[in-house]
């Protein structure tokens, strides 16, 4: 896993405060540089997705992103482990596994935030 949790760290914090442009310099680098296993593939995916639900809008209650913001700290725990519970479980495909592990570092990253 050579993604670092410090990058994924800069890239939430930018997405919070609505940098887009930062939070999507922030990611090129991943972009470029992943070895692209198919972990890796999922976990740049769901960020690539973060950075384009959040600018899509921030009115939308269907959106996760939406629904993380609004949460409490109980809740986004909660996700946090159902998404660390499929990262690590066999069942899921390796790119699944990256997929989850990505939003669950988001939620890490923002329950410290709020």
């Amino acid at each position: 896993m050579p993604i670092s949790p410090a990058v994924v760290t800069r890239f939430v914090r930018r997405l919070m405060e609505r940098r887009f442009a930062e939070a999507d310099r922030v990611l090129e680098p991943l972009r470029k540089g992943a070895q692209k296993n198919d972990w890796e593939k999922g976990y740049l995916q769901a960020l690539n997705g973060m950075l384009l639900a959040a600018r899509a809008s921030d009115d939308d209650r269907h959106l996760f992103l939406s629904n993380i913001k609004s949460s409490k700290k109980g809740e986004l725990q909660k996700y946090r482990r159902e998404f660390l519970k499929y990262a690590k479980s066999g069942l899921h495909a390796d790119y699944d596994r990256g997929f989850f592990s990505a939003w669950a570092e988001y939620i890490r990253v923002t329950s410290k935030v709020k």
